[in-house]
């Protein structure tokens, strides 16, 4: 079964696949663009410190696996840039490569970082998730690209609205022209947590946001334990974040799809747990 609906088209070709933004499309003579879908690609790999064969393999895989989607959308793998994410808010722009013949993964220069953004030609920024938000950005009066991987902490940290500041700030960007198109990730309806996590948000948010239908108490008989728990809407939360930051809401388009209810389809931690593979976004200006 296909994931296409109104904001996105699901496409197969050569046994590659993956989803593009319909509104992100209305733009393909300036930018390339798609999100990976698929449980046989997997684009995870570890840092090869022990240089073993399990993780030689995982990197050979990941290698091939960009190296297939690449090709499918007439980019070259070896202008891939990849952050190595933590969870946290640091966003960068990137002015070139820093590897000439390779892809930019696992370079020092992105330690640390969930962001990156650019305004130079075939650069393919590129992120990862098995459930976080990935978000692509595009400015088609200054034609800027951004990509930054949200999970709850990247969301509790506003990296959305930290990026839209940057792109403001160093490259001029207007909110008001920015295109943000949020990737298949885990929803509502899936995303519990307990009370901790839960104050956490509400401290950070209630004074700002009208949080009673962003976060809700599950209901005993859908609670299978005796701990209490909770369900955060993170898409709903950076969507008005977004909103607030300048943006237009019909430039903000949501993929509606759940990693974790098509898990079939999509890698998902939650599903996965230590097993899991990774999806990519991937962003490039011709």
């Amino acid at each position: 079964m296909k994931l296409s609906n109104e904001n996105i088209i699901h496409t197969k070709n050569d046994e590659v696949e993956y989803i593009q933004f319909r509104k992100l499309l209305e733009y393909s003579d300036i930018i390339t663009h798609a999100f990976s879908i698929g449980k046989d690609v997997n684009f995870r790999s570890v840092r090869t410190i022990k240089n073993d064969e399990k993780e030689i393999c995982n990197r050979e895989k990941m290698l091939k696996d960009y190296t297939n989607l690449c090709e499918n959308l007439g980019l070259q793998m070896r202008n891939v840039v990849k952050p190595m994410q933590s969870h946290l808010d640091k966003v960068q722009i990137v002015t070139g490569k820093v590897l000439k013949n390779e892809p930019d993964i696992y370079v020092e220069k992105y330690l640390k970082t969930d962001g990156l953004i650019t305004q130079k030609k075939n650069i393919v920024l590129s992120t990862t998730s098995a459930d976080c938000i990935l978000m692509m950005f595009f400015d088609p009066e200054t034609k800027t690209i951004a990509n930054i991987h949200s999970g709850w902490k990247g969301t509790y940290r506003k990296i959305a609205v930290k990026t839209v500041e940057k792109m403001k700030k160093e490259l001029g960007v207007k909110p008001e022209n920015l295109i943000c198109c949020m990737c298949p990730s885990i929803r509502k309806c899936h995303f519990e947590v307990r009370e901790d996590v839960m104050e956490l948000f509400e401290e950070k948010f209630e004074r700002s946001i009208d949080l009673s239908k962003i976060i809700e108490k599950q209901k005993t008989e859908f609670n299978s334990s005796t701990e209490e728990k909770w369900n955060i809407d993170t898409i709903e939360l950076n969507r008005i974040m977004l909103i607030k930051e300048g943006l237009r809401p019909d430039n903000i388009v949501d993929s509606k799809i759940c990693t974790v209810c098509n898990s079939d389809k999509l890698h998902s931690y939650r599903v996965e747990k230590e097993n899991f593979g990774l999806e990519t976004a991937i962003i490039s200006l011709k």
